[in-house]
């Protein structure tokens, strides 16, 4: 039996002036998917590219005075740069102006006519040319504008040619309907069911209006459109109509990963064709959410966008890797905020992770002479940790194969937290004091194999970080070439020496490093060749803000204000006193995917032992702040009456710790 095979891809972008932080972490997400699956010993296709063609192409060609060829062919380099920068390891990059490509589109398109499921006809309607989508009417409102974009849409009418959806709609929910997985979340899945069983209309797929796009082979005034285009490239880059033998290994995908925002072309369009051209589905559709800023999705015209080249310079890749990975859970929104980015990287990386595996190597040098020892008898907490790394290894693994890359990291944590507390509860340094080197040796073992773990399992995720923490612990060879079975206990030879080096992740002054963003700002925005740009290269919003918008002398708030506020059901799992604080309680609180320490002033109001097993709500986007030296990671929500009694905010029903409070 040969390994076992994934083929993943990405969406492929158009050619903008500038890929965001949004592109950044879908591409991310399909690399870190890829190297844990190679790291288990898989054979793994990973396909992203670029989208060359459309209407949106050529115009923003001709407005520089170039030709779109000139256009893409400058700017798809800066794709590449880009995944370079982010480590991101792709087994192909195509491009839908090759002619391996085009061919492969002008077949399906010739092959649809042929068979009666594309026909000629004429399109009048509204089309979003920077979306490049065809919307109803009754989708866009009084204003006419975009539902995805929000920029205004054209009325369209010319010759065209139309695929005949409609036809495979009962088909295609016959096929959602016994495939429960082939969709993801459950939500997206809804989303398209409710979609279909509206109505399906026939698709106009070809355009007259411009030229830049793939002929259409047996009228060539037409263009294919731009959308029948793109999807194509998945069947494309996997050697469909060229290499027979490699198409029948990887056909079908086992996973496309797109935005929620396109997933209507990837989850009804997509299979459409596919049934039509009587070629298997794809196993998977995996639409994720949106990375959000305080002004909404990011986009060219709201002037929000976020230059993922700007933020891997100042913090490194891995940095960026791991908040954009850790920071989106399951399907859904997540708001990127500098200030964030600077929290996750002092606390996860720079302390947790960081600090954890130096001052072991400092331990291990100073009471070992740098070399790892023979363990002697094992204590119960060294087989705790034993085992708690063994079922990290389970629990990273089936929350990867089941795209929940934050539970992942959120499971990694557990083990990179624990390995600090083993540290802590077993304190080399008093063994070393008191001269038990058997126990010594024990303890610095056990604590050496599991950080030797811990880097193998971080690899996929933070290829940087886990090849250094590698050679610091003095491990030959490339980590992600060891495979996942090499994270079994007992990996470490004794005797093997450590190398040690620089800290993995220094820490952040979060005011400096806000105020040189800040000034780095002002400065782009002030240069002469900046003054018609943004500080991310985009045209300048003008500044509309109204007494209203900016909050108003009678303390209201908007509610966009409100909805920077994320509350969430958590339920209290420990609680406990606080030496020399009468008034604070230290819980430990379980919001479902992760578990947080939230500092409380409630402890005149409620004895430790009540809050145990209690539901509450919690303020879950609270910026982390330490209270008599603990850290407080979100607020609980209470209420008082004019005597001062305190009662905490319960729910009626118990909902699963995480739910979102609305």
């Amino acid at each position: 039996m040969g390994k076992a095979k994934y083929y993943i891809t990405t969406p492929i972008y158009y050619p903008s002036d500038r890929l965001h932080i949004g592109h950044a972490y879908t591409t991310v997400f399909c690399d870190a998917v890829s190297r844990w699956r190679r790291l288990a010993g898989e054979e793994v296709f990973f396909l992203t590219g670029s989208d060359d063609h459309g209407q949106k192409v050529q115009r923003a060609a001709e407005a520089r005075g170039m030709s779109p060829r000139e256009y893409v062919d400058q700017i798809v380099p800066t794709f590449k740069e880009l995944w370079r920068r982010l480590d991101v390891a792709y087994t192909d990059f195509i491009r839908t102006t090759e002619p391996r490509h085009v061919k492969v589109v002008q077949s399906i398109f010739q092959r649809l006519y042929d068979q009666g499921d594309i026909y000629k006809g004429a399109y009048e309607g509204w089309y979003c040319t920077p979306c490049e989508t065809f919307w109803l009417e009754s989708r866009l409102g009084e204003e006419k504008v975009c539902p995805d974009c929000g920029r205004p849409v054209e009325w369209v009418k010319e010759e065209s040619y139309f695929f005949r959806m409609s036809k495979y709609a009962d088909q295609l929910l016959a096929h959602i309907e016994a495939n429960p997985d082939f969709i993801q979340p459950e939500s997206r899945r809804n989303e398209v069911v409710s979609f279909i069983t509206s109505g399906l209309e026939d698709l106009s797929v070809s355009r007259t209006t411009f030229d830049w796009g793939v002929p259409v082979p047996f009228d060539p005034k037409h263009v294919v459109y731009v959308w029948i285009d793109a999807l194509t490239n998945y069947l494309t880059g996997v050697g469909y109509l060229q290499d027979d033998e490699q198409f029948a290994k990887w056909w079908p995908a086992d996973c496309h990963v797109v935005g929620k925002d396109i997933l209507r072309f990837h989850a009804v369009i997509w299979p459409a064709i596919l049934l039509a051209a009587g070629l298997p589905l794809p196993k998977q559709v995996y639409a994720h959410g949106w990375l959000l800023t305080d002004t909404g999705k990011m986009s060219k015209s709201k002037g929000n966008v976020i230059d993922p080249i700007r933020l891997i310079d100042r913090f490194g890749a891995d940095a960026i890797r791991y908040f954009l990975l850790r920071e989106v859970a399951f399907g859904q929104d997540a708001r990127y905020n500098t200030e964030a980015l600077i929290e996750r990287i002092n606390f996860d990386l720079a302390n947790d992770l960081g600090n954890g595996l130096h001052r072991s190597i400092a331990m291990l040098r100073r009471f070992c002479d740098g070399k790892i020892p023979e363990p002697g008898p094992a204590e119960p907490m060294d087989e705790a940790l034993k085992a708690l790394a063994d079922s990290t290894v389970r629990a990273v693994d089936a929350a990867v194969r089941s795209l929940h890359l934050n539970t992942a990291l959120v499971e990694l944590w557990k083990l990179v937290r624990a390995i600090n507390k083993y540290i802590d509860d077993a304190q080399p340094w008093t063994l070393s004091k008191e001269g038990r080197h058997e126990r010594l040796g024990t303890v610095m073992y056990h604590l050496f194999e599991a950080l030797r773990i811990e880097a193998l399992l971080i690899a996929p995720f933070l290829p940087t970080t886990g090849q250094a923490m590698w050679e610091q612990l003095g491990q030959e060879g490339q980590v992600l070439d060891q495979g996942l079975k090499a994270a079994a206990w007992g990996g470490t030879r004794p005797g093997t020496v450590v190398k040690g080096g620089d800290p993995l992740f220094p820490r952040l002054d979060v005011d400096q490093v806000l105020d040189e963003l800040a000034r780095e700002n002002e400065e782009r925005e002030s240069s002469p060749a900046q003054e018609a740009k943004g500080a991310q290269g985009q045209p300048k919003a003008e500044s509309k803000t109204t007494k209203d918008e900016a909050g108003s002398d009678d303390g209201l708030i908007t509610i966009d204000d409100f909805a920077k506020v994320e509350l969430r059901v958590a339920r209290v799992v420990a609680a406990d006193k606080i030496e020399g604080a009468d008034k604070l309680l230290k819980l430990q609180v379980d919001l479902g995917d992760e578990k947080r320490q939230i500092v409380a002033g409630i402890a005149q109001h409620y004895q430790p032992e009540e809050l145990v097993g209690k539901t509450i709500v919690v303020v879950a986007n609270l910026k982390p702040a330490k209270l008599r030296g603990e850290i407080s990671q979100g607020m609980l929500l209470a209420a008082t009456d004019n005597s001062g009694r305190l009662s905490l905010v319960t729910l009626e029903h118990d909902l699963p710790a995480g739910s979102v409070v609305r």
